[in-house]
């Protein structure tokens, strides 16, 4: 896999067999279904960030205070998990 950021990256990922780690919340270490963005920069699943976010102003991540608890959704990475997981359709 290319080192790096950006399309780059995701095109090598949807490539990959094995399920990127980018593609996996830090939460559940599960596939991302619904992928959002905190205000660490980090994507997680909503259900399970919105859990967390409802105890805790902290990033689940690195545990630094967050700025906010607003989520965004993280639409460039659920398209790729998407051609992703039509590549791979038995994980």
């Amino acid at each position: 896999m290319r080192r790096g950021g950006g399309a780059a990256a995701f095109a090598d990922a949807v490539d990959s067999d094995d399920v990127p780690r980018a593609f996996t919340c830090p939460i559940t270490c599960a596939l991302l279904g619904d992928p959002v963005l905190a205000a660490d920069g980090h994507s997680y699943e909503r259900t399970a960030i919105e859990r967390w976010l409802s105890s805790h102003a902290t990033s689940p991540r690195t545990n630094a205070t967050l700025d906010h608890k607003m989520l965004t959704a993280n639409h460039t990475l659920r398209g790729a998990i998407e051609q992703w997981s039509e590549r791979h359709p038995s994980r």
